[in-house]
């Protein structure tokens, strides 16, 4: 067995871990909000925005330091382009996280006695939710490489108050993340997202990511 296997199942293993507990983040607030501001959708979604913008900067610190640890696929596409992994590990590290964070809504639905499987129906499409994507995903990967120059614990902070703000000043709470995306489907609460509306939201990630690229090719 050739030494790069137990270094990848190890970036493996870090990139399913995190994307789940993010999603227990994500849609565990979400539900605990909703259940307790009386119907206040304001107050649900500072509550949500908070607490993912918190545990996010802590799985940051933590699975940081392995190599990868992006726990969102436009990342691992982005870091690929610009060498940081090879490109034969992009589906990998992808399936990792989609399967990570789908298994974290499922274990957050066991911690509240919701119904393990459902789906999403909460209507998020349309030309603006697009646009917000679009923004939402620029705005992350343009904060994450614009940190490189800085340590782990300054990246952490920075990403972290980036998703909160986000939450509030794009119209679509910012997903700015294929795997959050398609594993939010799986979810009929305060978080969820229409099956149906995943792949407009892909879509314009994905532009977010082909954006990045131009732009950063084009300063060379």
């Amino acid at each position: 067995m050739s030494a790069t296997n137990p270094a990848l199942r190890t970036r493996l293993l870090a990139e399913f871990s995190a994307s789940a507990f993010l999603l227990i983040a994500v849609v565990g607030s979400g539900i605990m909000a909703d259940g307790l501001s009386g119907g206040n959708i304001g107050l649900a979604l500072l509550a949500n925005a908070v607490a993912t913008g918190a545990a996010l900067y802590a799985l940051i610190l933590v699975f940081g330091p392995v190599p990868g640890a992006h726990m969102n696929p436009a990342v691992t596409i982005s870091a690929a382009w610009a060498g940081e992994i090879e490109r034969r590990h992009i589906l990998p590290y992808i399936a990792a996280q989609i399967t990570g964070a789908i298994v974290g809504v499922w274990l957050t639905h066991a911690m509240f006695d919701h119904t393990i499987l459902e789906w999403g129906t909460k209507v998020r499409t349309g030309p603006a939710q697009w646009l917000a994507e679009t923004i939402a995903t620029i705005g992350l990967l343009g904060v994450i490489w614009g940190c490189k120059r800085y340590d782990t614990p300054t990246t952490a902070s920075a990403v972290a108050a980036y998703i909160t703000g986000a939450y509030w000043f794009t119209a679509s709470t910012s997903f700015a993340n294929p795997a959050v995306t398609i594993a939010r489907a799986f979810t009929d609460s305060f978080a969820g997202i229409r099956p149906e509306d995943v792949l407009g939201f892909i879509a314009a990630q994905m532009i977010a990511v082909v954006a990045i690229r131009i732009a950063v090719a084009a300063q060379k």
